[in-house]
C-alpha cells in the first residue's frame, strides 16, 4: 500500500514537463482565438447562445483530441481532421436542422482547432500569425461580404391573385401591411392552385442587421408553435 501511495504521489507525477507547458500555451491560444471569432463575429448577428456554447466546447474537445491522442503521429492528424469533417458532414447534428451559417462556423472552428492541436512544428510567433490569419479572414467576410441591412423571410401566402407580375406593387403593399416591414423585393416560389397558396421569399429592410435563422422556416410544426427561438 505504501509503495502504491509513493508511486502515485511521487515528484515525477507532478513535474511540469515541456509537453505540458506547450500544450497549455497552444490551448490558451486556441481558446482565445475561438472566443474572439464566436463572441465578436458570430454572436452579434446570430444571437444563438446554444451555438455559442457548442462552438466553444467543441473546439476545446477537438483540440485536446488532436493534441493528446495524435501528438506523435505526423500523418494521422490529417486523416483525423478529414474524418471529423466527414462525420459532421454526415450527421449534421441530426437533432436539429443546423443553418448554413452555423455549419460554416462549425467547420471553420474545427479546422482551427485541428491546426492548433498539431502545431508541434510551429514557433509561438508562427502559431499566433496563423490564428490571426483566421481571425482576419472572418473579419473580412463578416464586414465586407455579409454586411447588409437586408433580411430575408419565407412566407406562405394565401392571396395568389396578387402574384401576377402586373400586380407586383399590390403584393408588396399587402405584405408590408401584414408584416409591418419595409419590403425591398418579393420572389414567388411554388404555387398550389388546389389550396390557393404560394410560397414567397420576402426581402425586407432589417434595421437590426441580424441573421435570424427563424426567417428560414418553411413551415410551422406542432412542436414549434409555442416556441420562441
Amino acid at each position: 500500500m505504501n509503495e502504491l501511495l509513493k508511486s502515485i504521489f511521487s515528484a515525477s507525477n507532478f513535474a511540469v514537463t515541456p509537453l505540458l507547458g506547450s500544450l497549455f500555451l497552444s490551448l490558451l491560444i486556441n481558446l482565445i482565438t475561438v472566443w474572439v471569432v464566436v463572441h465578436f463575429f458570430y454572436y452579434p448577428k446570430g444571437r444563438r447562445r446554444d451555438y455559442y456554447f457548442t462552438f466553444i466546447m467543441l473546439s476545446v474537445s477537438i483540440f485536446m483530441l488532436i493534441a493528446l491522442l495524435l501528438q506523435d503521429s505526423a500523418d494521422m492528424g490529417i486523416g483525423a481532421a478529414l474524418g471529423l469533417f466527414a462525420i459532421f458532414g454526415i450527421i449534421r447534428y441530426r437533432t436539429e436542422s443546423v443553418p448554413i451559417r452555423e455549419m460554416t462556423y462549425l467547420f471553420f472552428l474545427v479546422a482551427l482547432s485541428v491546426l492548433n492541436g498539431k502545431s508541434d512544428n510551429l514557433t509561438l510567433l508562427e502559431q499566433i500569425i496563423v490564428n490571426a490569419a483566421f481571425v482576419v479572414c472572418v473579419w473580412i467576410c463578416e464586414n465586407f461580404l455579409t454586411h447588409s441591412n437586408e433580411g430575408c423571410k419565407f412566407v406562405k401566402y394565401d392571396n395568389i391573385e396578387l402574384i401576377k407580375p402586373e400586380r407586383y406593387d399590390e403584393l408588396k403593399a399587402d405584405l408590408e401591411e401584414r408584416l409591418g416591414l419595409k419590403i425591398i423585393r418579393v420572389e414567388v416560389g411554388a404555387v398550389d392552385f388546389l389550396t390557393d397558396m404560394t410560397m414567397l421569399r420576402v426581402f425586407y429592410l432589417d434595421s437590426e442587421k441580424r441573421i435570424k435563422s427563424v426567417d428560414r422556416q418553411l413551415k410551422i410544426t406542432p412542436d414549434q408553435a409555442f416556441i420562441n427561438p
